[in-house]
């Protein structure tokens, strides 16, 4: 169950960079997720959840800012693939398994990034704008990691 949740928490990543960290963060806040006593420990502190929160909020505002460059360029891969490779470690530690963990969330990022990306872009068609698209993908982004965490429970 860890491998799947870091899976799609890497897909949440692919999605919105920060809304993956900052779920897993309140995951371990909330005891949700057990890293007490491991290197990932600070990401259940008191303030590390307010703080990840605060980035996933700038960025949901920020991606939709028309000079908002494409998730497809590197810097913006890379955070994803960084993203989703930390919080899906965070998961897989909580079950003993980093290592997979780390190897889901950067699959689940790359499926995340560019899945997100060609189906937002087929819903902007749809739409014949882009902003109910990123509207939906954000919401799917933030209801989908919430439901992944909370299933950590």
């Amino acid at each position: 169950m860890a491998i799947v949740g870091a899976l799609l928490i890497g897909v949440i990543a692919g999605l919105r960079a920060f809304t993956a960290p900052a779920a897993v963060s309140w995951a371990a806040y909330l005891g949700w997720l057990p890293l007490e006593g491991t290197a990932l420990a600070f990401l259940g502190y008191t303030v590390t959840p307010y703080i990840i929160t605060i980035l996933a909020i700038v960025e949901l505002i920020g991606d939709q800012l028309p000079a908002t460059p494409s998730r497809k360029t590197p810097m913006q891969f890379g955070a994803r693939l960084v993203t989703g490779a930390f919080s899906g470690a965070a998961i897989g530690l909580g079950s003993g398994s980093w290592i997979a963990g780390l190897v889901a969330g950067v699959i689940g990022a790359v499926i995340g990034t560019l899945g997100g990306a060609e189906i937002r872009r087929r819903l902007a068609e749809s739409f014949g704008k882009d902003m109910p698209a990123a509207l939906l993908e954000d919401a799917v982004a933030v209801i989908g990691a919430l439901l992944i965490v909370k299933a950590l429970a």
